[in-house]
């Protein structure tokens, strides 16, 4: 993609399906002003709203709608671009669409490849990386905290603290590298310029930018959380508790689940993918093995794993058997990611049972089940203020910290090796880079940008 970012490109801005409002989009590097006026029938001005008839080939209207041309490299890519609306009608805009491509043959006009239009604003300079992937966050928002988190984010507060980084890295390094140009000054850098402490002030803030971009990634992923354990301990019944709807059927029956039900929560403004899943244990015909297979991936694949218990048979020879199986087999997941939930406290007796006790029936200990989640992750931030922030950039900043690690080892030796020293702040500039684009192999933006919607 990025080796034919010269091409004018074209596509239906808008979602599938009608609509009041439909939007085709065109962006050239080249001048649009032919196009426009065998178009539009003449030339507009500037980020002024036209309304007027689309023309087709032959002179007839297509439709009527508002022609908007804005000239580079005053608009969102930075290329000359022109907006055409028009009624919402799938028909109306592929028409529109094709009318298009038609004029744009001398221009060698190419349909728009998932996410080329924020693309193109990210080569032009008109967006830095971390922004262009909120315009996608912010099309994607699942809570209204998410929305408002990438809206911050598109205006560039992850990129500000970023730079803020950065700044500082860079004045570090231009300090070591003076040093190591200019050996015979015989300066004592690490004492004269405080390098040291530059360098833990710098760790310092690293972490609290982490820290913040954590609870972001957060709010962008969600938390996937499994209900597991034997049938019937009541993992429908809470995630229906949960959901406050009946999304899964609840019986006595033992295995009424038979394969995973799934629904997005959200607490706080965090989104919860809560899977309920068939019962664990030995599967009595081909359908429940199979139910019970998918319940095991699942929870190789959450980020937390309710193990639910039933209070009402704590303590009987036969379910304890089964919990010590499955207890078993959890053995392979990370103990962090398991947290122990015991159901049906209003029918139980008082139990010395290690866990969080709640009523899946009555509500009892909804609340605190919710808090425990969040706590388990690590959810500690409240949404104001907060930037929206991905996977991606979490891993640059612990790569940047594993640098500064290294680089602090490096200039505490006796003597210091200064060159190791320069090459460890060199590789962590690089990986603060790699958060903004500054610094970022051809691959990844093809990664990152084919995420996007057509048209954006």
């Amino acid at each position: 993609m990025l080796a034919r970012h010269q091409d004018p490109i074209a596509a239906i801005a808008t979602a599938p399906g009608r609509g009041a409002v439909g939007i085709v989009r065109v962006s050239s590097p080249q001048d649009l002003s032919p196009f426009v006026q065998a178009i539009c029938g003449r030339e507009l001005k500037a980020r002024e709203a036209s309304y007027l008839p689309f023309k087709a080939a032959s002179g007839e209207a297509i439709d009527q709608g508002l022609a908007l041309l804005f000239p580079a490299p005053h608009s969102y890519t930075g290329e000359h671009v022109l907006e055409l609306q028009a009624h919402g009608g799938p028909v109306v805009l592929q028409l529109l669409l094709a009318r298009c491509m038609e004029l744009g043959t001398e221009l060698n006009l190419r349909l728009a490849e998932p996410g080329e239009f924020t693309q193109r604003a990210f080569l032009n300079g008109k967006l830095d990386l971390a922004q262009a992937e909120a315009v996608s966050d912010l099309i994607d928002a699942s809570t209204e905290a998410a929305a408002r988190s990438a809206s911050r984010a598109l205006a560039g507060a992850l990129s500000s603290e970023v730079g803020e980084l950065r700044d500082a890295l860079i004045k570090l390094r231009m300090l070591v590298e003076a040093t190591l140009d200019f050996p015979e000054e015989e300066i004592d850098f690490l004492q004269q310029a405080d390098a040291l402490g530059r360098l833990a002030r710098l760790q310092a803030r690293l972490e609290a930018v982490l820290d913040r971009t954590r609870q972001g990634a957060l709010l962008r992923e969600g938390i996937k959380v499994v209900l597991a354990g034997q049938p019937n301990v009541g993992k429908s019944s809470l995630l229906n508790a949960l959901a406050g709807a009946e999304l899964a059927i609840v019986t006595a029956i033992p295995g009424t689940t038979r394969d995973k039900v799934s629904q997005t929560i959200q607490i706080e403004g965090v989104p919860l993918h809560i899977s309920d899943t068939a019962g664990l244990r030995e599967a009595t015909d081909e359908v429940e093995r199979i139910g019970v297979a998918r319940s095991w991936d699942a929870i190789a694949d959450a980020d937390v794993v309710l193990f639910l218990h039933d209070l009402t048979r704590v303590g009987l020879a036969e379910y304890e058997a089964e919990d010590a199986e499955i207890r078993a087999r959890l053995s392979a997941v990370d103990p962090a990611r398991i947290l122990q939930v015991f159901n049906k406290a209003d029918a139980a007796q008082a139990s010395a049972a290690q866990g969080l006790r709640l009523s899946a029936k009555t509500g009892a200990g909804l609340h605190e089940l919710r808090q425990a989640l969040l706590q388990h992750v690590g959810w500690h931030a409240t949404p104001e203020g907060l930037f929206i922030a991905r996977e991606r950039h979490v891993q640059a900043l612990k790569h940047t910290r594993e640098h500064l690690a290294l680089a602090l080892a490096v200039a505490t030796q006796e003597p210091p090796a200064l060159d190791l020293l320069a090459e460890e702040l060199r590789l962590a500039h690089d990986a603060l880079g790699e958060i903004t684009g500054s610094f970022s192999a051809d691959d990844l933006l093809g990664e990152i940008f084919s995420k996007f919607c057509i048209g954006k």
